[in-house]
């Protein structure tokens, strides 16, 4: 077992030289090296997993043999460990769901460009989870903004760089406000160590010093993280970047990319500042307002929406203010609550958009609605697990998105001054989800009348050259069950994850 606890760092040093090594691979040899390094790196992340839950607590893995406050550390606990499982699997889905277009959209050449980002990517996000000093934090969320763009522009259309470059704007800038955050905090309490920060920042409040400085560099923080996660009004760059990017990025982009920004942010809350003194800084009061004005308007956008893929992203708003407003809420449960829609979220996704895709496989490679008519009868797995995620998304029960808007509303219910906001918007927000969802799935089950027979034909091909995707649908639909059906061990172990945070 003393073996397993150095699978952490194994993880992240496996990820990061396979990036090299998938620049100097062909192309079929990167993309085989590319799977084989998440299926490992999910391996290793669940043999951690088992490790921590059986020890029943947490370690910390030094690097090197310099002790704190010198040396780097990892931390590692359930939570961090079912996180980087979960991470993997989602990754392993939406690399092997959306193969074929990728194949057909990306030049040759450049294809192993795209495994070295996607390698680089996955470091970046096993590193986020389990680092326990904030300046190795800000370097991985620079390497993974940078991956991110660049799985954004391979497709190399005007859509696509247009969209990387908003992306990058925007990105930029949250950065540089996450980096003077950590400065002002290094400042401060001399420390990099999360564990060690929080210490002298629990001594700067108790002696009631210092305050406005500190609360400076947590604001900082907070927004700037805020403002890579897409939290409204920031969101501007989301729609193009999933919307005209491959499906494997956008099924990746909006599942992984910015939880792994909202979990640092949690780890910041918790393990650095410390859940109390966030909550008495009134940070969270603002967190609450932005998520429910982001429930709001992702909705609206979406239900303005007529293109299938900039529909998808536009609801990616919204589900990000979901998660924003349960850290608003300034409790235990209320944070539970958002850990879980992360897990939804990213689960429901990356069905939804690699559904779609098979959808508009079907249907000539349209995405407008409209050219989308009967689309479910013609590709009857993508039609079926569409219907899954949008029903995921209502928050129907059995799927996941019902467990997560339960915990929202039960958070809620234990705060008298944000019960009737959260439950009113909860209850928009579901009604605005019904009307541009259950739109799409009555397109495309509405039987198309006319159709030549020799379309027919030509779409019953497309169908039957891409089982692979069929088989991830199938296993996303089973992952959207799993967390619907059996939420009680998952929030439990999210819940026991959570309380060894500090």
């Amino acid at each position: 077992m003393n073996f397993v606890r150095n699978l952490p760092l194994f993880c992240i040093i496996l990820t990061l030289f396979s990036g090299p090594c998938s620049m100097i691979l062909p192309a079929k040899k990167a993309r085989i090296l590319n799977l084989c390094v998440i299926l490992a790196v999910g391996i290793m992340s669940f043999l951690v997993l088992l490790q921590v839950c059986i020890s029943g607590g947490s370690y910390v893995y030094m690097m090197g043999h310099f002790p704190a406050p010198w040396g780097n550390e990892i931390r590692v606990g359930p939570l961090e460990a079912f996180m980087a499982l979960f991470f993997c699997i989602i990754m392993l889905l939406s690399m092997v769901g959306g193969a074929t277009e990728r194949m057909a959209e990306i030049d040759e050449s450049k294809e192993n460009l795209y495994y070295v980002m996607v390698n680089l990517l996955l470091s970046s996000l096993i590193a986020l989870i389990y680092t326990n000093d904030l300046f190795t934090a800000y370097v991985f969320v620079e390497i993974n903004t940078i991956s991110a763009c660049g799985m954004i522009m391979i497709k190399q259309s005007g859509h696509t760089l247009e969209a990387a470059t908003r992306y990058m704007i925007m990105s930029l800038l949250g950065s540089g406000m996450l980096l003077l955050g950590i400065c002002f905090l290094y400042g401060l309490t001399g420390h990099l160590l999360m564990s060690n920060i929080k210490e002298a920042v629990a001594a700067i409040a108790a002696a009631g010093t210092y305050h406005a400085p500190l609360m400076v560099a947590v604001g900082l923080m907070c927004v700037g993280l805020a403002i890579k996660s897409a939290l409204f009004p920031f969101h501007s760059w989301l729609p193009d970047a999933y919307g005209y990017s491959t499906v494997s990025s956008a099924a990746i982009l909006s599942s992984l990319v910015s939880k792994g920004y909202i979990f640092l942010l949690i780890k910041i809350f918790y393990r650095v500042i410390g859940f109390d003194i966030i909550c008495n800084s009134k940070i969270i009061n603002i967190f609450f307002v932005f998520g429910i004005a982001g429930m709001m308007a992702g909705s609206i956008s979406a239900a303005k929406e007529f293109n299938i893929r900039r529909m998808i992203a536009f609801s990616s708003v919204a589900q990000i203010g979901y998660i924003y407003m349960g850290f608003g809420l300034g409790t235990m449960l209320g944070v539970l609550a958002s850990i879980y829609h992360i897990l939804s979220h990213a689960a429901t996704k990356s069905l939804l958009f690699i559904s779609a895709s098979g959808l508009s496989e079907c249907s000539g490679d349209n995405k407008e609605l409209a050219k989308l008519t009967g689309a479910g009868y013609r590709n009857p797995i993508a039609g079926m697990a569409f219907t899954v995620g949008a029903l995921s998304m209502v928050g129907f029960p059995l799927f996941s998105g019902f467990i997560s808007k339960i915990l929202f509303a039960q958070a809620a219910v234990n705060q008298a001054d944000k019960m009737l906001p959260t439950l009113i918007a909860l209850a928009l927000s579901t009604i605005l989800n019904v009307i541009y969802f259950m739109r799409a799935v009555l397109v495309i089950y509405t039987p198309r009348k006319g159709i030549a027979a020799e379309e027919r034909g030509y779409q019953r091909i497309r169908m039957g050259k891409d089982p692979g995707k069929s088989a991830v649908l199938v296993c996303f639909m089973l992952l959207n069950l799993v967390l619907g059906l059996m939420s009680q061990p998952i929030v439990e172990l999210c819940s026991r994850g959570l309380g060894m945070f500090g």
